[in-house]
Formats: C-alpha cells, structure tokens, sequence
C-alpha cells in the first residue's frame, strides 16, 4: 500500500508543479485576472486565478493511472461495493462544478448558480451510490436511515464542505494549505481505520498535487486557485470522506472528518449565521462580506502570513487531536488539547507583543530603506538632503549687453 501511496503522491506533485506555470499563461491571455477591486479583497496587484486547473490535472492523472495498474495486477477490484460506478458519479459531479467555476472566473456567474452546480454535482454522486447511509453509535447501533433522510444529508455535506473551502480561500495558500493538513490528517486516519483503498488513493493524490500548486500559492502569491479550485477541494474532500469512512459508521470515524475540517466549516457557518441576521432573511447568505476569520486577522494587525500559518496551526492541532482520538482515546486527546490551549494562553500576550514589535520594526526598516534611496536619489543631484541646497556653483549671470536705443526725451 505505501508504494502505491508515494506513487500517488509523486505524480500528482510533479504534474501540479510544471504545469501551474502554464496555467498562469493561460489565465493571462483568457483574462481570469483577480484584480482588488472590492474591500473584500486583500491583494494589492492583479492576479492570475486558474491555478486549480493545474490541481486538478495532477489528481486526475494520478488517480486514473494508479487505479488502471493496480486493477492490472490484481490488487484492488473497483466492482467490488460499485467503486467503478461511484467514482464515475465522482469525476462526472466535478466535471459539472469544474465547468461551472471555470466560467465564473474567467467570465464572472451569480453565486446561486454555482450553488444549483454544487446541487446537481451532490445529487449526481448519490444516484451512484456515494451516500452516507448506516449510523453505528452507542444506542443507535442498528439504526438505519430512512433514504430521503440520508440524501438530505449527504446534499448537505458536499455543498456545506464544497462552500465552506471556498468561503476560507481569502489569503494566499490559506485553501491550499488546509486542504493539505486536513488530506493528511485523513490519509491517517483512514490508515487507522482500515478504510477502503480507493479512498487512500484519492486523499493521497490530492495532497500530492496541493504540495506541488503551493509554491505558486504562498505568499506572495504567483498565482490564485480560484473559485475552480477551491470548490474543486471541497468537493473532493466532502467525497473522499464519506467513501473513508463506508462500512464503519462508528461514532469517532464519523466525527473525524468533521473535526479535521472544523475550522472551515466554523467560519462557513459564522458566515451564515451573521449574513442572515445582518440581512433578516435568507437571501443575504448569498451577500459577500469581509467578516471571515482571517479577514478578522488582518484586521487586528496579523500580516498575511502570520495569519496563514497561525490557522495552519489550527488546523494541523485539529487533525493531531482526531488521530490521537482515534488511536489512543479521549483522555489522551482532550488532555493533549488542553496542554496545547494552556501554554498557548500562558505566552499569547507576549507573543502578541513581540508581533506588533517585529511589525513595527520591519515598517521602520522600509521606512529607513526608503528615507536612504532618497538620499542617494539626492546625491546623485548634488543637493543637500536636509535642506534642499544647491551646491554647485551658482551659474555666472551673463553681463547685459549695453542697449543702443538712444532714450527718449520728453520735450515740453
């Protein structure tokens, strides 16, 4: 199983990392520019928003050729539980969101449509079978829901995971970079599990291509995912966890994925919340604001990049806590959580401090840098900096040739 992992992840990386630069080009030349033209918008300069092609080239090449040699050799059977069935609902719902983001960035659509796309695509994948159906907790071991019950559900999950992504992917590698955490954290808890192999390849292809679109995507930032990419992983994550966690609806394999993408699915739902009070009804969900935690962050002083990598904290804690939950129970997980919320708390104001020191410091360097050119800018002049003096030599006036006019004389 780890070879065909490393496969999976190695060539989604390195089909994600060369052709993102081509996704760049076309971009420019389709015009999917970003340009900052709103208050909700962080980056300062127009910015290519295509990359999530690149992203979803590398999954779906390394997705297609892993599960093509393994059916070769015998080691996985995609009849078995109608995989081969479910993964052609799969890639046929992102064909559908894929197609309709990609219009939305180069053209520009009314955010209910992509919501309908987002329908359509859910609704797709449980005509093939991906649908969370068994319930295996405590007293309801044996429960089964009734299937309107589990549609509805399972419609819920893909379009709540699906916008929750895109809603978060404000700065630059912030989607990108929970994505990856949260893949990971999910590889590993499907390794625990015992979880399905298909599901393996399709969590590890997607890290794989996420690590290989990074570069590009780190502040500062070369390039955007766009809104085809960022639906593009929630999509892919909402799916890959319900095929994860088939057959063992116990009650810690069902929360795990929810826990591993609590931060996202928090904010999403603040978003919600906050939109419908401000608006009083339910169409103001639809209305962008710029209330999002990091949009929070920014606001308190973090730059983009404290406030990044402050969230990839957040979010790798989260998938630590769901591993150790999973493999070593509550006790050890709750008082690992609690340890890391304490010293946290214990050194959060002087870690505040030093922030906005270090901020202010490296605000007073650009201002320095800046006072210098201009004082080079001056030399180069010969003037006085200070005071503006002119030290050359001051120019000779030139003598005023004596007029010839004869004056005249007023004669009374």
């Amino acid at each position: 199983m780890w070879g065909d992992i490393i496969i999976a992840f190695t060539l989604a990386f390195i089909t994600a990392f060369m052709l993102t630069p081509l996704t760049i080009k076309l971009a420019r030349k389709l015009g999917a520019i970003d340009t900052p033209k709103d208050y909700r918008r962080v980056n300062k300069i127009a910015m290519p928003r295509l990359g999530g092609l690149a992203v979803i080239a590398g999954f779906t090449l390394s997705v297609f050729y892993l599960l093509f040699v393994m059916s070769i050799e015998g080691n996985i059977d995609l009849a078995v539980d109608s995989y081969d069935k479910k993964l052609l609902g799969f890639f046929a719902g992102a064909v559908i969101i894929g197609i309709t983001c990609f219009i939305d960035d180069v053209k520009g659509i009314r955010a209910v449509v992509k919501l309908l796309a987002q329908i359509v695509a859910a609704m797709v994948c449980i005509k093939t079978g991906i649908v969370i159906d068994d319930i295996k907790i405590g007293v309801l071991e044996n429960l089964k829901i009734p299937l309107v019950v589990s549609e509805i559900i399972t419609v819920f999950w893909i379009v709540g995971i699906t916008n929750a992504l895109n809603l978060i992917d404000g700065l630059d590698g912030l989607s990108t970079g929970i994505t990856l955490i949260s893949s990971g954290s999910l590889l590993l808890v499907f390794s625990l599990n015992g979880s399905p192999l298909v599901s393996i390849v399709l969590i590890t292809a997607l890290a794989g291509a996420l690590t290989g679109f990074l570069p590009y995507n780190f502040n500062p930032a070369k390039t955007f995912i766009g809104d085809t990419g960022s639906n593009f992983l929630g999509y892919c994550l909402a799916i890959i966890s319900i095929l994860g966690i088939a057959k063992t609806y116990t009650a810690i394999v069902i929360i795990a994925p929810i826990i591993v993408l609590a931060l996202p699915l928090f904010d999403t739902f603040m978003a919600v919340v906050r939109r419908v009070i401000k608006g009083k009804s339910l169409k103001a969900i639809m209305t962008p604001d710029s209330n999002h935690l990091h949009h929070r962050m920014i606001r308190k002083g973090f730059t983009q990049k404290q406030a990044v990598l402050t969230l990839y904290f957040i979010t790798a804690t989260l998938g630590m806590f769901t591993v150790i939950l999973m493999e070593s129970g509550p006790f050890k997980a709750f008082s690992f959580i609690l340890l890391i919320a304490i010293v946290i708390a214990a050194g959060y104001k002087e870690f505040f401090k030093q922030r906005l020191l270090t901020t202010e410091v490296n605000d007073y360097d650009k201002e320095e840098y800046k006072y210098s050119e201009d004082m080079e800018e001056h030399i180069r002049h010969d003037k006085d900096p200070m005071f503006g003096r002119n030290d050359k030599e001051p120019k000779k006036e030139k003598a005023k040739k004596p007029s010839n006019k004869k004056k005249k004389v007023n004669k009374k």
